[in-house]
């Protein structure tokens, strides 16, 4: 994120009409909704509806290690133009989903930066490691230690894991990704605020400098 050029930010964990109107009137590119174990986990009846009520603004599946089937049918279902795959799905079945995929990846003691060129992914997420959760912690990584990481992927960078609007300059300025993801940093006690969202989105939007 260098100059302050615009970059792709998703506001993740939709779970409203309320909220996606206001992720996309606020300047969001991408909402995502949940269809793995989580909190924010959302039915396939009430996705399909947000998605059909809010138009403007992208829409990813989140997924964690779903049958291919029940990946195809609900992108088919809810028109999503994005398949985020959080689990330890294989190279080979990111080929076969048939929907461009964001490949989330946990930034931990064992993460390998080189295993992600097997992967046909239209975009590289990097999240915070916490055992026994798939994402959706709400804790930063470390940023300057991840910067060795972030030059060998080659494709497009998400940067998750407890972004805030009072953190995601500091995100952006040490990382440069491509693309910034929040959920819980635009909630309060489990929901999304729109205040929040707008703020998160000014910040992202506004934030200068390029990498250290």
């Amino acid at each position: 994120m260098q100059g302050g050029v615009l970059i792709i930010i998703k506001v993740c964990g939709i779970t409203s009409v309320t909220a996606a109107a206001a992720a996309r009137d606020y300047g969001a590119d991408l909402i995502g909704f949940v269809f793995a174990e989580s909190k924010r986990r959302i039915h396939i009846e009430a996705a399909e509806h947000v998605a059909s009520e809010v138009g403007g603004i992208g829409k990813v599946g989140v997924f964690v290690d779903a049958p291919l089937s029940t990946v195809q049918n609900i992108a088919k279902r809810c028109k999503l133009d994005f398949v985020q795959l959080h689990g330890s799905e294989s190279a080979e079945y990111c080929r076969l989903v048939q929907v461009p995929v964001i490949k989330a990846v946990r930034v931990g003691a064992d993460f390998n930066p080189s295993a992600l060129a097997a992967y046909d992914a239209e975009w590289i997420l990097l999240d915070s490691f916490v055992a026994g959760q798939q994402g959706g912690t709400g804790i930063t990584f470390d940023w300057q230690q991840a910067c060795a990481v972030r030059q060998q992927i080659k494709v497009p960078l998400f940067v998750a894991g407890g972004l805030t609007a009072e953190n995601v300059g500091d995100a952006g300025r040490i990382l440069s990704p491509e693309g910034l993801d929040v959920s819980g940093g635009v909630e309060t006690d489990g929901s999304k605020d729109l205040e929040k969202i707008k703020q998160f989105l000014i910040a992202a939007r506004t934030a200068k400098g390029g990498t250290e």
